[in-house]
């Protein structure tokens, strides 16, 4: 883990933050950059946000605390992502960054197009570059191999990476080839002013489920359609709450229908993460059924709020709570539905507030800010290093690919050329 300076010691740094994931859109990685610029915003550094434009929402915006984002009109191709061009930002990136003077890159999820052709251009314009790693990937699934190779690409050559737990460094190290030593654990935290339980008191007279996440394969939403029957069945003071929307929201509504559960079941939609925690304190237990998570915020909202979880033990999700504030469990229906029910045994020795209080001493963003600090020092200190040192980094990741690696570097160096010349600095 890193540890935080000393107050004395203290660096302004003008951070560029870039990932296709950010406001309007909703989500763990949008509300860890818009929780960490606020926190370095209020240490006294600068923070500029960079991401594609949303719909009619382009250009540059401001928001709370003088919070600079540039919505590039560069549009979504596929779940959010914009379409990979390697080289069609770099121009816009370059005016961003000389205009707002900025000293450091930090580039957010392996899945970001834009994080990886920002940080690449950053690092062939000399700037120092941290990645953060938010999600678990395979290593055997071709999906898995393709964007192992592209990480491996984009982390030869940066100076500092995050991992929101140790289970996600372990994975970041395994598919990008990174020295342990350059891999720092931060993990996400939540905001207990903004999540805190409801002063008055919940149903005595039923026990209220609460689900919030993406209604997709990953997040086990099919793992979801077997569970929720048979709780009911076995349980009949048992209501579900369920909010989200994506592709498996229909599987979901099927088996409302089938076994007839519209009074237990209510499907709220996408909910707006304003909205959460006044969804959140009308429920006793929260359940999380993810394949995989790197960490999963939703969990430490719904703690603060006072809810008991219950959630697959896949990734790092054991790493987020203490044991008496969670119940883990295999993903697979039989073993979810035995922790759902010690969950409910467990509901009477749970004390909401005395949960609140206890996630506002564990978790913190300004911690997560301090911490994040030390790791922009480092990388600001590393050292410089010229082209062929940098094609040498991008040789060694393959024997074919390695070439290849080195040739769209070389041409990144030319069009950086070109543009210093077209475009000259004033």
């Amino acid at each position: 883990m890193v540890e935080p300076r000393s107050s004395g010691q203290f660096q302004q740094h003008r951070i560029l933050m870039v990932s296709d994931f950010f406001y309007p859109n909703f989500g763990g990685v949008e509300n860890h950059i818009y929780y960490l610029s606020q926190c370095l915003l209020k240490f006294g550094h600068k923070v500029v946000v960079m991401t594609h434009a949303y719909g009619k929402r382009s250009g540059v915006r401001y928001m709370a605390n003088g919070l600079k984002v540039y919505y590039i009109p560069w549009r979504p191709f596929l779940m959010q992502n914009s379409l990979p061009t390697i080289y069609g930002i770099f121009p816009i990136f370059r005016t961003i960054l000389i205009r707002e003077q900025i000293t450091l890159v930090h580039g957010h999820q392996a899945f970001s197009t834009l994080c990886h052709e920002a940080l690449l251009h950053a690092r062939t314009m000399g700037y120092k570059v941290v990645f953060t790693d938010h999600s678990l990937y395979g290593f055997a699934d071709l999906g898995s191999i393709h964007m192992n190779k592209v990480l491996q690409f984009t982390l030869a050559d940066v100076n500092q990476a995050i991992c929101v737990s140790h289970t996600s460094k372990e994975n970041t190290v395994l598919r990008s080839g990174l020295p342990p030593s350059k891999v720092f654990v931060i993990p996400n935290a939540v905001d207990t002013a903004m999540f805190k339980p409801s002063p008055k008191c919940r149903p005595c007279n039923e026990i209220v489920i609460v689900v919030i996440s993406r209604l997709v394969y990953r997040k086990g939403a099919d793992l979801l359609v077997e569970i929720i029957p048979e709780v009911c069945c076995r349980y009949p003071k048992v209501r579900f709450i369920v909010g989200g929307d994506g592709p498996k929201r229909v599987r979901l509504e099927e088996m409302r229908e089938k076994h007839s559960l519209q009074e237990r079941v209510e499907m709220l939609g996408a909910v707006p993460h304003a909205q959460v925690q006044s969804v959140l304190v009308r429920g006793h237990i929260f359940l999380n059924s993810s394949l995989t998570e790197a960490f999963c915020i939703a969990i430490l909202e719904a703690a603060s709020c006072g809810l008991l979880t219950v959630s697959t033990r896949v990734g790092g999700v054991p790493e987020v709570l203490p044991p008496d504030m969670i119940v883990l469990a295999e993903p697979v229906p039989e073993d979810m539905i035995s922790a759902i029910g010690k969950a409910i045994k467990l509901l009477p020795k749970i004390d909401t507030y005395t949960m609140h209080v206890r996630m506002k001493d564990l978790y913190s963003w300004s911690d997560v800010a301090l911490r994040t600090v030390v790791v922009y020092d480092r990388a600001l200190i590393s050292d410089n290093v010229n082209l062929l040192q940098r094609l040498s980094r991008y040789y060694e990741c393959g024997a074919w690919a390695g070439k290849l690696f080195c040739l769209v570097m070389i041409l990144d160096f030319i069009l950086w050329c070109l543009l210093e010349w077209w475009q000259v600095i004033d």
